[in-house]
């Protein structure tokens, strides 16, 4: 499947007894990170489990083009040979980042307080996406960006010659900017200061203290304050990705939803920063265990075990766990509707800016099958129709938005009649294997 080719119709239909191992891919925040640090260390960094999706091979692409080695063994483990903090060489090319706003934002954060220029672009959906929450902050460094109306792609970045350290609080709640922040301020003299009211995935602080960094997160009233002195000389790494809960988001549900299953997700991250669909579906009555808990890398790692749940109830997700799953309120969305009762989720402005409009989107294609949604700027509502009562039969959009693709065809493993969506295609961005791990736990989805 390819995120950037022909349209791949695809169409999901009523299953049961999903059964066996999902082994899902490596985490894509951690896959990307591993990659632009790397590309910031001095010497040799060695990544395993790198997910190996269009988005990550993308920033691949893009540190090689900025000056860094950056090849794959034919066992899967990559190797960055760094030019350390402040020494990417300016790209002779165009960066295309496909499909991803995390490499794209976290990149131009890299490379913001270099004396290069750069300039980014992407897919139809990327190009659609703004920027300005990325390049405003960047400014204050003494970058300088000039792209389309709206802040968004093609857009060029003319890096600070002379960059100054910054304090910022961050308006809204999101990793990739604080992340793009964080990492301009690697070249920065000082101390630059990132502020957050509500925290976001941790992984940039863990990663950046791990190559050696000195970074500190205090919890004030001002809510999250992270100090991170600029100009370090980070060292190379060994990293071990842990399996992405965001991908592991949809075996996990399918199970839930689909009679007779019962799914393990091995090795996948809980970092707590990104694991709150898996508490929320815990509240609602779900049969989630986790097995084998432990710590890899520096983060909580567990296996998952999902078995059919028939009798879940509609909850109110507390608007502050939005951070921890906002990639997954789609796919909840999925579960939601064969639970019994109102699932109401507030506080998800976000969602309106990801590679889609994914409020709009869920909400319009659940419609189709058959489901009352309410929404509003940043929230919505499922009214729940039991397990296995939801009509299903529609083709819906998928808007060039890898994780509403996924979502609806986790739908229609448990819908009266098949589930269609328009573009599977670019469910390779993220989750290339998601088609054959699925049909080989027994699932009935096919192209079309």
């Amino acid at each position: 499947m390819s995120g950037h080719g022909a349209p791949v119709p695809m169409q999901s239909s009523l299953s049961s007894g999903l059964k066996g191992e999902a082994h899902v891919p490596g985490d894509k925040s951690i896959s990307h990170r591993s990659l632009i640090l790397g590309a910031l260390s001095i010497g040799e960094t060695v990544v395993t489990g790198l997910l190996e999706g269009e988005d990550v091979l993308d920033t691949a692409k893009a540190m090689r083009a900025m000056g860094a080695e950056v090849e794959r063994n034919a066992d899967g483990v990559w190797h960055v040979h760094g030019v350390g903090v402040g020494g990417f060489a300016e790209p002779g090319q165009v960066i295309d980042c496909g499909n991803s706003g995390t490499g794209v934002r976290l990149i131009m954060g890299a490379m913001a307080t270099a004396p290069i220029t750069a300039t980014f672009t992407g897919d139809a959906s990327l190009n659609g996406r703004p920027m300005a929450r990325v390049t405003d902050p960047l400014a204050l460094f003494g970058a300088r960006a000039v792209g389309r109306e709206g802040g968004r792609l093609p857009m060029t970045i003319v890096g600070a010659r002379e960059p100054v350290p910054v304090r910022y609080e961050v308006p809204v709640p999101s990793a990739q900017v604080k992340s793009a922040v964080l990492l301009a301020g690697l070249n920065a003299p000082g101390q630059t200061v990132v502020i957050e009211r509500e925290a976001t995935r941790d992984h940039t602080e863990r990663m950046l203290a791990g190559f050696g960094a000195e970074i500190s997160t205090e919890v004030t009233d001002e809510g999250r304050v992270i100090t991170l002195t600029g100009q370090p000389e980070l060292m190379p790494q060994t990293i071990v990705v842990p399996r992405d809960p965001s991908s592991a988001a949809f075996p996990v549900c399918a199970a839930l939803i689909t009679e007779g299953s019962d799914v393990l997700v091995p090795n996948i991250g809980l970092n707590p920063t990104r694991a709150g669909l898996f508490t929320t579906l815990r509240e609602m009555g779900a049969d989630l265990t986790y097995e084998n808990e432990r710590e890899e890398g520096g983060e909580p790692v567990a296996d998952l075990r999902a078995r059919f749940s028939p009798d879940m109830k509609g909850i109110e997700v507390p608007p502050e766990r939005a951070a921890s799953m906002i990639d997954e309120y789609p796919v909840l969305s999925a579960v939601a509707v064969n639970a019994t009762g109102r699932t109401v989720m507030r506080g998800v402005k976000e969602l309106r800016v990801k590679e889609s409009d994914r409020i709009d989107a869920m909400a319009t294609g659940l419609r189709a099958c058959g489901v009352t949604v309410e929404e509003g700027e940043d929230w919505w509502i499922v009214e729940g129709m039991g397990a296995g009562g939801v009509p299903g039969g529609a083709t819906c959009a998928s808007h060039l938005d890898h994780r509403i693709a996924m979502s609806f065809l986790v739908l229609g493993l448990a819908s009266k009649d098949p589930v269609t969506v328009d573009d599977g295609g670019p469910i390779a961005t993220s989750f290339p294997v998601f088609e054959a791990l699925m049909t080989g736990l027994g699932a009935k989805i096919r192209r079309i």
